[in-house]
């Protein structure tokens, strides 16, 4: 039988830009019993969760909740809306943008992507002009919606969604704005309404701290129009279905009970300690790592220091050295999951993942291994990113002394 606990001692470091560790809160509030999904108690609690979830949002309007991963959310925010034929613009900014793309081209939309050329490309994030230039082209509104992702999980990239929006604005374009913030929601600021986005996808298992199952859909009023004339095939997507029943706190089929449960004691956690204490903290954290990283030479993959994430930060290795290869080396002899690159940057750099239910130690502990490994590896290092950080971190207090 497959040994899943296979951990020794201590516990095994999670440091990948999600899946993020769960707090041992939401592990208790998951392991309470399973209830009818078609009782009053459920119906209380969703209705609650769809009230709190909007706060995290930063919308009035509709958030949907799927029992499935991001992809699903993703999959949901395309057929809703658009029909057979329908011409998307997409921006690449990485591998999750490209999966999207794949995706749109799948279900039979024809997706323009966008981009910077080749893996520098992957370097930097959305460029509003390109998209603006793009729109004013199409005078005959042939494109239907545009899609982008805020927080690129393969690059460390959070994207300016509201130049995106004034760029759209700018043309007059009517195109749907739509948004992937899978990796950012709960880490950095979004804001749904605010930034004027039509459909927001998010997952569990980044910032909501919580295993992956659970995706959403926030979605304006101008999306809700356009999803009763969208004539992609739906069922299990659809958003009708799920509206009407969530009015009265349920859905149309079987929810992920226990998970919700989790949600709804992340929603609290995040509500009680403040959004913006969260923000704050999460900035800090990625300093840190970034000065870490600075500090032992290395490149940062995001080369623009304007939209560096303050979710996960990629450390680029010298030529001729397999991240892969490092990357599998710290596992092996710290019991440290790292995030590996994706796509056009597989094998160039890894990713350290600074989100959710860490601390300032977690990470010193994180950049240890890294340190180590990177030694072994044969790395030659500019000098310690572990005394750097360790540095920030004294110096630079979340609640500085009064």
């Amino acid at each position: 039988m497959l040994k899943l606990d296979f951990h020794p001692s201590g516990r095994h470091f999670l440091q990948i830009p999600g899946p993020s560790p769960v707090p041992d809160r939401i592990l208790r509030a998951m392991s309470l019993p399973t209830i009818d999904h078609r009782g009053p108690e459920f119906g209380a609690l969703g209705l609650e969760l769809l009230e709190k979830i909007k706060v995290i949002f930063k919308t009035t309007q509709p958030v949907i909740i799927y029992p499935a991963s991001g992809t699903g959310a993703w999959e949901a925010a395309l057929i809703n809306t658009l029909s057979t034929g329908d011409h998307v613009l997409m921006f690449e900014t990485g591998h999750f943008a490209s999966l999207w793309e794949k995706m749109a081209r799948r279900l039979g939309l024809q997706p323009e992507f966008l981009g910077l050329p080749g893996y520098e490309g992957w370097r930097a994030g959305v460029q509003a002009n390109m998209i603006e230039d793009r729109l004013r082209q199409d005078t005959e509104h042939t494109i239907k919606a545009v899609c982008v992702v805020h927080n690129e999980t393969s690059t460390g990239v959070t994207s300016d969604i509201p130049a995106v929006r004034r760029a759209i604005d700018a043309t007059g374009h009517p195109a749907l704005l739509m948004v992937d913030t899978i990796s950012g929601l709960a880490c950095v600021d979004y804001q749904h309404d605010g930034w004027g986005v039509d459909v927001t996808i998010s997952g569990s298992q980044k910032g909501l701290m919580l295993p992956p199952g659970i995706s959403f859909n926030a979605i304006s009023d101008k999306a809700i129009v356009a999803s009763q004339t969208s004539n992609l095939p739906k069922s299990f997507w659809a958003w009708d279905e799920i509206l009407e029943a969530n009015k009265n706190g349920y859905w149309p089929y079987t929810p992920s009970t226990n998970l919700l449960y989790g949600l709804n004691e992340a929603l609290d956690m995040l509500l009680e300690e403040g959004l913006e204490h969260v923000f704050a903290r999460h900035q800090r954290w990625a300093v840190g790592v970034r000065t870490a990283v600075e500090a032992w030479g290395l490149e940062v993959q995001c080369q623009d220091s304007n939209v560096y994430s303050p979710v996960l930060t990629g450390a680029v290795m010298p030529d001729g050295v397999d991240a892969d290869a490092v990357r599998r080396l710290i596992y092996e002899r710290f019991d440290l999951s790292l995030g590996m690159g994706l796509g056009k940057s597989k094998g160039k750099m890894f990713r350290i993942g600074h989100l959710g239910d860490c601390n300032d130690l977690t990470l010193i502990a994180t950049l240890g291994g890294c340190e180590a490994g990177l030694k072994l590896s044969g790395v030659n290092l500019k000098g310690s990113g572990v005394l750097a950080a360790l540095d920030y971190f004294a110096k630079n207090p979340l609640h500085p002394a009064n």
